[in-house]
């Protein structure tokens, strides 16, 4: 049929669709609605529809109608079979430049058949019909609800298909792609990792074969397409596109650049190695050389950018320095890989070396930075990667760092309590993001760094100005919560967990170099109350017994000092502390079978082999400490023997070959069993009745057989 043409004058087209509009609502036949469809239709494509005109549209015809066009069968005479299905997602496309039509549940339901457009064969006369679809898509994935619905609804894998296709539209796929995954990328990798890693495949490929621009323009689509997880190490398409990453980025960094064509290379290499490490750096000779490019071309980057900054040329940069940041780290990490590692020794010192200057780049370019910039996720960047040089390399930069411990302490103290709504750069986390630590724990990275400082006078001394160990000490009881609420069944060390551990560190440092400290300062008397409660319930789970042995011992050592105050004279706490260390210490060790002999020996105990390693140093301290608490509290004896320390240490020793024990073990035993003996007579006598006057003297513990000796 043929219908009048809309009016060219604007106030005519405004009055031929409102009469359109009051035909579509009130025709009394199918052939006249269709007819003012048409016509709606067409000033819809021709952009001729203002806001309220759309909206008058919809309020005309709602979803109803749209809806009834995409599911009939039957079009109308001499039109193609897919006519209405056209008319109706062009009504769509209208309704969703509105945003809260387009996050509407009538909306959001029509996915599955927006899919169905882009997986269908698209010939000349419906390329309209995919344009519109892809409007759609677009708006819905700017809603709230709108990338969760897609991903569920299996819009990834339409999109996917519809881009290794090629057909009509198929960049816009791209496009969709990148931003689904920008929104969502562990539920997208999660539901459709083969057809993802497909096109991440197409995509390799493009880029390892490209010599034109589009080599460069590839860079910066790929990095939305290297999954955090799972590793694309573990099957061998995800190791293929890996190879042609790397051999597309040798290609790239071996020749000579403009900054244009060199920024989205390091940034590629940035998201491989927040992906996979230096995993997809093949060994030998040319990655080893590569390795060495990168790094040294990152530090390059951050000297020239930082050194006299120009704060114009920082802004338009921090996403590539933050990119350099994370090739830095990595340096660091290769140049103290002893097993297995890529570089060679001499390559290792070249690049620590120009690691060192670039991060004096660092150092000048944060003693510049001003209070109003502290929320500027650069600055935390900048922070995190000089926290991973202190944590590693403590000898160089000594003077500047030690300047700048005011600012670091200043800075992570503001925003802990801030709680700081700063947000990471797509290059600032070398873990994804989901679940690790907030962008306001700068005090996670400075850690490592602060546990060697305080091992050395000047630093020290810095820090404790600063006030870092009350900062410690509530960052400590905050990491604590978020530890109890995590599973309380194995798994892998957490960063919460590794930063509990660090700080046991840290305040082990003070209590060794700084008693007086520890005497007269609250805070470790707030810091005693807090341990005294937390190793009765760290004690049964065996999973965290290096926080245990962090924790115990850390203790012990403090009551050495704290032990005039009122926590520690008896109370129901003091008691559980001391009971669940001495249990911690006591069962380290047992009774096996030697197989050199036909005797017993001591050996640890299987529970305390995979972590011995690790907490041994902690053991022999903390039996040290537990000796040293004896005679300074009155009623430790007793709760000594209800823990049945001395039973356990007398049964232990009575039963193995003294061949067998180490003068290291000897000496720490018998510390604690003299402690006990002299402080009560029980203890004594328990001693005495597993003869320990004779293994006493054949394990030559000579102060001990003396002690049992007196009257």
């Amino acid at each position: 049929p043929r219908f009048p043409a809309m009016a060219s004058d604007s106030g005519d087209r405004h009055a031929t669709l409102k009469r359109c509009l009051s035909v579509l609502r009130d025709a009394s036949n199918d052939s006249e609605q269709f007819a003012a469809l048409l016509l709606v239709t067409k000033a819809v494509k021709a952009g001729e529809v203002d806001a309220k005109t759309r909206r008058q549209i919809f309020d005309a015809i709602g979803f109803t109608f749209p809806t009834r066009l995409l599911i009939s069968q039957q079009p109308p005479a001499g039109c193609p079979p897919h006519t209405f299905r056209a008319l109706g997602l062009t009504l769509l496309a209208c309704f969703c430049t509105d945003p809260e039509l387009a996050g509407h549940s009538q909306i959001l339901n029509k996915i599955p058949t927006f899919n169905d457009v882009l997986l269908s064969p698209c010939d000349p006369d419906s390329t309209s019909m995919v344009d519109d679809v892809y409007q759609c898509l677009s708006a819905v994935l700017a809603t709230a609800r709108g990338p969760r619905e897609l991903v569920i609804k299996g819009t990834v894998s339409a999109l996917c298909q519809a881009y290794l296709n090629g057909g009509h539209g198929s960049e816009r796929a791209l496009t969709l792609l990148m931003g689904l995954l920008a929104m969502a990328e562990a539920k997208c990798w999660q539901r459709d990792a083969p057809q993802l890693l497909a096109v991440l495949s197409k995509l390799s490929s493009d880029f390892l074969k490209a010599e034109d621009m589009t080599k460069f323009e590839l860079c910066e689509v790929l990095p939305h397409f290297i999954p955090l997880s799972p590793p694309l190490t573990e099957n061998s398409q995800g190791s293929e596109c890996l190879c042609r990453l790397y051999k597309g980025l040798a290609d790239i960094l071996g020749s000579k650049l403009s900054q244009s064509q060199r920024d989205p290379a390091l940034k590629l290499a940035a998201s491989l190695v927040q992906a996979c490490g230096a995993e997809w750096i093949p060994a030998g000779s040319a990655g080893s050389k590569f390795l060495a490019l990168l790094v040294n071309l990152a530090c390059v980057e951050v000297r020239l950018t930082l050194e006299e900054p120009d704060p114009v040329e920082v802004e338009g940069k921090k996403e590539v320095m933050t990119a350099c940041y994370v090739l830095m780290e990595m340096g660091i990490q290769e140049c103290l890989r002893e097993e297995n590692p890529l570089l060679e020794n001499m390559q290792k010192m070249q690049l620590m070396r120009i690691m060192e200057e670039a991060f004096g780049a660092v150092i000048f370019y944060l003693r510049q930075v001003k209070q109003e910039e502290l929320q500027d996720p650069f600055i935390f960047a900048s922070v995190r990667v000089l926290g991973a040089w202190m944590a590693e390399e403590t000898s160089s930069l000594k003077q500047e760092i030690c300047e700048l411990l005011p600012f670091l302490v200043d800075y992570a103290r503001k925003l802990f309590k801030e709680g700081s709504p700063a947000v990471s750069l797509p290059q600032a986390e070398l873990v994804s993001t989901e679940g690790s630590a907030l962008p306001q724990d700068a005090l996670r990275f400075l850690l490592p760094g602060f546990c060697h400082l305080t091992a050395e006078d000047r630093p020290r001394d810095i820090l404790i100005a600063e006030g870092a160990p009350a900062l410690l000490c509530e960052y400590f009881l905050q990491q604590w919560e978020v530890l109890t609420s995590e599973s309380t069944a194995p798994a892998p060390l957490t960063s919460t967990e590794m930063s509990l551990q660090t700080m046991c560190g840290v305040f082990l440092n003070l209590v060794v170099t700084a008693p007086d400290l520890v005497r007269r300062d609250k805070t470790f008397s707030s810091l005693m109350d807090v341990l005294l409660k937390f190793l009765p319930l760290l004690l049964p789970q065996k999973h965290h017994l290096v926080l245990t042995a962090n924790i115990a011992t850390l203790g012990l050592m403090m009551a050495r000092i704290l032990a005039g105050s009122a926590a520690l004279q008896g109370t129901q706490s003091a008691k559980e502390f001391f009971r669940s260390a001495i249990l911690f210490l006591s069962e380290a060790h047992t009774a096996q079978a030697d197989p050199s002999s036909a005797g017993l020996a001591v050996a640890v105990s299987p529970a305390y082999e995979s972590t011995w390693d690790d907490i041994s140093e902690l053991w022999f301290l903390g039996m040290q400490a537990l000796a040293g608490c004896v005679p300074l509290l009155p009623w430790l004896p007793h709760a000594a023997l209800q823990a049945r320390c001395p039973q356990a240490l007398a049964q232990l020793l009575s039963r193995a070959a003294p061949a067998a024990l180490d003068f290291e073990l000897i000496t720490a035993f018998q510390a604690v069993l003299v402690e006990l003996a002299r402080a009560n007579e029980q203890c004594r006598d328990v001693i005495l009745s597993h003869q320990g006057v004779e293994w006493a003297n054949l394990y030559g513990m000579a102060a001990l057989e003396q002690c049992l000796a007196e009257q």
